[in-house]
């Protein structure tokens, strides 16, 4: 029997997750790093800690698999998307924190760069927003003492998770990303697949710093001596969102997917040939596998299990994010309460970083239940508006949604989104699909399958989520909501 060991490099955890080829969960290893938050806004990691704590628990699940390396056929790497990452490549040492996806610190250097937005739209498929690493690596390059002349004498190497982890698995020898991964830098054109030198330039950011663009699916390198006990070939590289829409086997144009997480995002297969969205969706690219490329539409909500995690760690009204199911069924609705957890501005489809949460509809009738009932509905409210973006934009209904993270365990919040959105919601029997859709990729990659087409049968439905609550109650809560959703927007420039 083979194995293949994915990374699954997170926003707020790093795991490990070991598949056998008929992706059966073997062993997983999850363990938390460090969230730093030095101003409202800003968010960062330290990359150190980002890879000591994927590499110990890669470690722990062979052992708790009782494996060797050598069982291992090959390694696929998925992860946190945008986060940025400048290292020395001497010393291979980080020369700031790592800058999260979620910081919005870039927003005036977006605002500065309003004037080439459509530019930037038509060439990577994305808006200008905080939210992608281009702006990200300016900032850098422009606060961090000596960084820009550094890079400037190629000195430096940036990269997201995924190059990272390359980088200190093959010990410096590949400084690579593929192609789901560059197209969320600002810097990618998505019609060439490669860096586009108009935009670097606009950005004043030197093309040696770059990575090199590879497949989703093909052998980069092999892990350096020391690290297992065997030179592992690392087979895929993957953005977190596009590797679950691979792993939830949406190998076709129109099918979709939404992952519940730390935010929440919804990806729709459009096929071999990019959408722009004329709604604020982001048209990116799904995989490439071979010589063959497939796109994605996609619409991102930046919290989502992060506002049951406010509830639990910032409020105190849960003590563990799996009771918010029982507190929240114990009040039939949310008593007239919208939450609106904009905490680090709005993705999808209204793109506004200086929103900020909002929690409308108090009374004196209201209790910790109808606050938790509300961030359930927000996490749906939030997915729909996306959903619906995707489909204007797409020219078709979906006719159903695949779903799968942490979240998806709460049945009230699938019934809720399934209500919301009008359409079936499917969560599988396998949770693990953004590690299975890497592992996957890496197994293609060393011949284990031939083609996606092998690997339908991966899938296996845990529970089907019907709409059930009458059209005119929904319509009158997605109105609600819709005015929610103005009430926090703008709000840091209003203080």
């Amino acid at each position: 029997m083979q194995y293949l060991l994915a990374f699954d490099q997170g926003t707020t955890s790093s795991r490990a997750v070991i598949f056998d080829t008929n992706g059966s969960t073997i062993a997983i290893c999850q363990k938390a790093f460090t969230q730093h938050f030095p101003k409202s806004g800003l968010v960062e990691h330290d990359a150190e800690e980002i890879w000591s704590t994927q590499y110990s628990v890669a470690v722990e699940a062979l052992t708790k698999a009782h494996l060797k390396a050598s069982d291992i056929a090959a390694i696929g790497i998925t992860n946190q998307r945008e986060t940025t990452v400048i290292w020395d490549r001497k010393t291979s040492k980080p020369i700031c924190p790592a800058i999260v996806w979620q910081d919005r610190r870039t927003s005036e250097i977006c605002d500065f760069l309003r004037p080439h937005e459509d530019l930037f739209r038509e060439k990577t498929g994305l808006v200008l927003d905080p939210y992608f690493s281009g702006t990200k690596i300016r900032w850098i390059l422009e606060n961090v003492p000596g960084a820009k002349e550094r890079a400037c004498r190629g000195e430096l190497a940036f990269g997201t998770i995924d190059s990272w982890l390359l980088w200190k698995l093959t010990d410096g020898k590949v400084h690579a990303t593929d192609v789901s991964n560059a197209s969320r830098t600002l810097l990618l054109n998505i019609h060439t697949l490669d860096w586009d030198q108009q935009l670097l330039d606009i950005l004043a950011i030197p093309r040696s710093l770059l990575p090199e663009i590879k497949s989703s699916s093909e052998v980069y390198g092999k892990t350096a001596g020391g690290l297992f006990h065997a030179n592992i070939p690392i087979g895929s590289m993957i953005g977190d969102q596009q590797s679950a829409l691979f792993g939830q086997n949406c190998f076709e144009a129109g099918t979709a997917k939404a992952t519940y997480g730390t935010g929440c995002f919804l990806l729709m297969n459009t096929g071999t040939k990019p959408i722009l969205s004329k709604r604020h969706m982001l048209s990116t690219v799904a995989w490439k596998i071979g010589q063959e490329t497939h796109y994605a539409l996609e619409g991102s909500v930046f919290i989502a299990g992060a506002a049951i995690q406010w509830l639990r760690d910032g409020l105190g009204i849960i003590k563990e994010s799996s009771e918010i199911d029982a507190l929240a069924t114990s009040v039939p609705d949310t008593g007239g309460v919208y939450f609106v957890p904009a905490f680090t501005g709005l993705g999808a489809p209204h793109w506004d970083p200086r929103a900020r949460g909002a929690i409308l509809g108090l009374s004196r009738g209201t209790t910790k239940a109808h606050l938790a009932r509300a961030t359930l509905e927000a996490i749906a409210f939030s997915a729909e508006d996306v959903l619906k973006a995707m489909q204007d934009d797409a020219g078709k209904k979906i006719t159903e949604l695949r779903v799968d993270g942490g979240a998806t365990a709460s049945n009230l919040l699938m019934q809720i989104q399934a209500d919301l959105m009008r359409t079936p919601v499917l969560r599988p029997k396998n949770r693990e699909l953004t590690a299975l859709g890497a592992s996957m990729l890496a197994g293609l990659a060393v011949g284990i399958w031939k083609s996606p087409k092998e690997l339908t049968s991966s899938w296996q439905l845990d529970k089907k989520f019907i709409p059930s609550q009458p059209i005119a109650q929904v319509e009158k809560m997605l109105s609600q909501w819709a005015l929610a959703v103005e009430r926090s927007k703008n709000w840091e420039v209003t203080l």
